[in-house]
């Protein structure tokens, strides 16, 4: 049986963590070299760290914080952050990541994840994908940061991400991220229906308790921040919460 994953989020600006609620109002957390360190050591499965302005702003992710963060891993490392071709990929895995994250390059141009996946191997390739609620009562794709909505369905663009070769599916809630008030279990469900890679859930999480829930509506693993940045929670109290809920967690 493949264990769950809990994977621990770096949202980077100017070579800082960042915090904000619904991509904004960030403020600053923490040096991504030392907190990558605390969660290995803490039990994470893997790192995620995206630059949050690079897409907006046109800016590749900083070389000189995935090299610093890498030196500090044992662990898989996943970066994203202003990924728009084959060579911003390489410089990234160059840098020492193992995964690269694609979002609105992607779905300005999803020919590009069938291009990295044909490149580097599907297992390399994460599609982020931001969803927002819309009146409709269902989930629409955001892109640069939420600012900006598309006419893509958020079931129907993970599924297509999917076959032209992402590897996994990072699924963050814009309505629920830095909340705290729970990952979007509806959203979580709908996705994973008719998915055939697996899902990582992320936007919301304050308590051990939300990211068994997120477990239950499907996903393959679970992303946080918040709740690790502020220290109330450790990676070892998170998987100790779910071994004692029957989840399968590596020790």
């Amino acid at each position: 049986m493949l264990t769950t994953r809990i994977i621990p989020c770096l949202d980077c600006r100017d070579g800082r963590v960042v915090k904000g609620v619904q991509f904004g109002n960030l403020r600053d957390v923490g040096s991504p070299a030392e907190q990558a360190a605390l969660y290995e050591t803490q039990g994470a499965d893997e790192i995620v760290l995206l630059d949050v302005i690079a897409t907006i702003e046109g800016q590749a992710a900083q070389a000189a914080t995935i090299r610093v963060v890498r030196q500090e891993l044992s662990i898989p490392l996943t970066v994203g952050g202003g990924v728009r071709s084959i060579e911003d990929a390489e410089r990234l895995l160059d840098c020492g990541a193992d995964k690269v994250s694609v979002n609105t390059a992607a779905v300005q141009n999803p020919g590009l994840i069938e291009e990295l996946a044909n490149r580097f191997g599907r297992q390399c390739i994460v599609l982020a994908v931001d969803a927002a609620s819309n009146e409709n009562g269902g989930w629409g794709v955001v892109t640069h940061s939420g600012r900006q909505h598309t006419d893509w369905e958020v079931g129907d663009w993970c599924r297509f991400g999917a076959d032209l070769g992402a590897g996994e599916i990072l699924l963050t809630s814009w309505d629920r991220d830095g909340t705290r008030s729970g990952y979007c279990l509806k959203l979580l469900r709908h996705v994973r229906d008719n998915l055939n890679v697996p899902l990582i859930a992320s936007g919301g999480a304050n308590s051990p308790q939300h990211l068994w829930e997120a477990i239950q509506a499907g996903a393959d693993a679970v992303l946080a921040a918040s709740i690790f940045h502020s220290g109330e929670y450790t990676v070892g109290d998170v998987k100790s919460f779910l071994l004692d809920c029957g989840v399968e967690v590596r020790q």
